[in-house]
């Protein structure tokens, strides 16, 4: 009987999975016929989700492995697959007695005179067996398995109008870092490693900020001293 296929995943599926893996809870999938180097019907945990969404996107880590591969929604299904019936044994035949007679039947005695045995023909020689074909060493060389690929990271740093820096980190689909603050000195010091554009938009932003605080010190030095001569004024 031929085995039912079992349908991929469904954007509906997918979508499912993701918000399972979201709430802790790692969703079971099993292999379809269409999997490379697994076999049909075993199951497996659903570890992370590669962005974007593409091609073998779905990590996964198969039942009783510690490895986490890739594969693609026609690859997997959340249909548990039905278990295997097992063929029933066949009876073995009764063994036949040797020489019993019929259910049934009397044994019925036979009285003849024995006539001599004829001369015995030469034996014929027997032909020399053909050689046997050399033995095939059966190939144990595994399945080729479809490793997990690593989840694309993006660091995005932010200005703002007074010189300040804040840095967000991406990984995969999770924000692991969002608008941490970050010192001046050394977002200068990692842009003048990077190429000459990075370096060369970071001091742009560096000088307008300097240019700002210099002339808010001269405002406030000012203010001061206009302070400092009221008060001689008032105590003179």
């Amino acid at each position: 009987m031929a085995k039912a296929k079992q349908n991929s995943l469904s954007e509906q599926d997918i979508d499912h999975l993701r918000a399972e893996l979201a709430a802790g809870r790692p969703p079971v999938v099993w292999f379809t016929s269409a999997a490379v180097g697994v076999e049909a019907g075993r199951s497996a945990k659903v570890v992370a989700f590669s962005e974007p969404a593409e091609g073998d996107f779905i990590q996964v880590r198969p039942t009783g492995e510690k490895d986490d591969l890739s594969f693609s929604p026609a690859e997997l299904t959340v249909e548990k697959p039905a278990p295997r019936k097992r063929a029933p044994a066949k009876p073995e035949p009764a063994a036949a007695t040797a020489g019993a007679p019929a259910a049934g039947l009397a044994p019925v005695e036979h009285i003849y005179t024995p006539a001599p045995a004829p001369a015995p023909a030469p034996p014929k020689p027997k032909p020399a067996p053909a050689p046997a074909p050399p033995a095939t060493a059966p190939d144990r060389r595994p399945a080729a398995r479809k490793q997990a690929k690593p989840a694309e990271v993006t660091v995005t740093l932010t200005s703002t109008a007074e010189g300040e820096w804040t840095v967000d980190v991406q990984w995969g689909a999770k924000r692991t870092l969002k608008a941490a603050p970050v010192a001046a000195s050394a977002v200068s010091q990692a842009a003048k490693l990077l190429p000459p554009e990075v370096d060369e938009a970071v001091e742009s932003v560096l000088s307008a900020a300097r240019e700002r605080h210099l002339a808010r010190v001269e405002q406030l030095r000012a203010e001061l001293e206009a302070a400092q001569r009221a008060l001689a004024e008032l105590t003179g």
